[in-house]
């Protein structure tokens, strides 16, 4: 896939989460339910997909940014075990500080999505640099 095609997909995904967030609010718990079954198997299958992809050039990509990709796969791992422990609970105070804890993941990885955009960016423009480098080197 072109460089992009990937920032394409990218803005276009950035809209939809934010569109799916702003939905929520208004949402029965049912729908509410339903949008996070589908949220979560929806980064399931785009951790896989991170995965293969990692598997298929491994020998391109930096060492950091192969600990990078298995950090988020074992964060999101965490993420998805921490729900379903959380969907076990049933103490009205626990059920709030867990609210509480859930929020501030929701803010955390949210923040890290801003974080790991900004890294796309600047690797994106560097290499994009690099691919202009090299072209002047072959025709120079």
């Amino acid at each position: 896939m072109a460089l992009s095609d990937t920032l394409t997909i990218l803005a276009e995904r950035a809209k939809a989460a934010e569109d799916h967030a702003s939905q929520a609010a208004t949402q029965s718990r049912e729908q509410l339910q339903a949008e996070v079954e589908r949220a979560r198997e929806d980064a399931q299958a785009q951790a896989a997909k991170l995965q293969e992809s990692a598997r298929g050039a491994e020998a391109k990509i930096s060492q950091w940014w192969a600990e990078m990709q298995q950090n988020w796969r074992d964060h999101t791992a965490k993420v998805s075990s921490d729900i379903e422990a959380r969907k076990r609970e049933h103490d009205t105070a626990r059920a709030a500080r867990q609210a509480d804890r859930a929020e501030a993941d929701a803010v955390a990885a949210v923040e890290f999505a801003l974080a790991a955009i900004e890294e796309a960016e600047y690797t994106v423009l560097d290499a994009r640099l690099a691919r202009m480098e090299a072209d002047d080197k072959a025709t120079g």
